[in-house]
């Protein structure tokens, strides 16, 4: 889960389109096989405890074994839960290797069904974006979808799975550990805490964005005491109000000046190669370009360019920006 979201709420329309087409693949699929869609008859004979979700109410069994993520496996792996399958994101690669063994079963917001059905799922686990095929996978398996709307709600979503897959307490030392680790970088920071304002960029190639207080970095940011720049101090509510986007906002060259800080996190990720060298092209450009060479961060060679976790929304993503903190911050001091 991460900004792909917000180009999936887009998906959602065309799902309603395929919804008849799809459901038919099943299926054919299932009837092809000698079979008929599974109606959850194994929860029949399996304990199996209340879920309350996006999408209503859930009976999860209790010793599942073969679950399925419709978002990528992340938090389920970040709770020692590893998925028979999963979506595939561009944003796993930082964590690829533990995904051996696990089905890809298509792209973020690109779920494939009968993919899922060949599985033999005994829980499907999503998010709210997927109510669409909520009745055909609630066919398949037990699907419990967990309300999400942008990327800084990520702390919410994983207590959520952690409650939904029945490891409450892991998800609990699991986010103890977070603390933990954010502590020691505070005590590591010293005074020099409070004077920092970490500034947040994403280069596209047609704009540049700033990364608000509500995004999911914005989140591990404020979670690790660290100031922002004016610019980028905006809640979710208010950003929403004033730019319609929650966790970001475009600007424009000549406002260059709204992305300093004391501290710059930048990256240039694309969905694609193409989009990626675009956006490298453009990130020279910047880099050339005389107002950005005016910014007091740039002047004290304060400017990192950082993997495309910055925009994750898991625990595994979060646990890696805190490296980059004591990286750039502590240990480059």
């Amino acid at each position: 889960m991460n900004d792909s979201y917000i180009k999936f709420k887009r998906l959602t329309r065309c799902w309603r389109l395929v919804f008849t087409i799809l459901f038919t693949l099943i299926v054919t699929v299932a009837c092809h096989r000698g079979g008929s869609l599974p109606v959850n008859e194994q929860i029949t004979n399996t304990a199996c405890r209340d879920v309350e979700h996006a999408a209503g109410i859930t009976c999860v069994p209790e010793k599942f074994e073969r679950l399925v993520t419709l978002d990528d496996a992340e938090n389920a792996i970040a709770l020692g839960v590893k998925p028979i399958g999963a979506v595939f994101s561009d944003f796993s690669s930082y964590w690829q290797d533990q995904l051996t063994g696990v089905k890809n079963i298509g792209k973020i917001g690109e779920p494939n069904l009968e993919s899922i059905l060949v599985l033999k799922p005994d829980l499907i686990v999503g998010s709210g974006y997927h109510k669409d095929i909520y009745p055909i996978t609630s066919k398949i398996a037990p699907t419990v979808l967990l309300t999400y709307q942008h990327s800084g709600q990520w702390k919410e979503v994983f207590t959520n799975i952690s409650v939904a897959l029945g490891k409450k307490e892991v998800g609990q030392q699991v986010m103890e550990d977070y603390y933990q680790r954010l502590k020691e970088f505070k005590q590591q920071m010293g005074n020099d805490l409070s004077k920092f304002k970490v500034s947040v960029v994403r280069v596209y190639p047609d704009k540049i964005n700033l990364y608000l207080l509500d995004s999911f970095c914005g989140i591990v940011l404020q979670d690790a005491g660290l100031s922002r720049p004016e610019s980028q101090n905006y809640t979710a509510s208010e950003a929403e109000k004033l730019f319609g986007n929650p966790i970001q906002v475009s600007i424009g060259n000549e406002l260059i000046e709204k992305a300093d800080g004391d501290v710059i996190f930048i990256w240039t990720y694309e969905n694609n190669a193409k989009g990626n060298q675009t956006a490298k092209k453009k990130l020279e450009e910047l880099q050339a370009n005389p107002l950005w060479k005016n910014l007091k961060a740039v002047q004290a060679n304060k400017v990192y360019v950082v993997p495309d976790y910055w925009i994750g929304s898991g625990m595994l993503a979060a646990n890696a920006i805190i490296d980059d903190l004591f990286k750039y911050l502590i240990n480059q001091s």
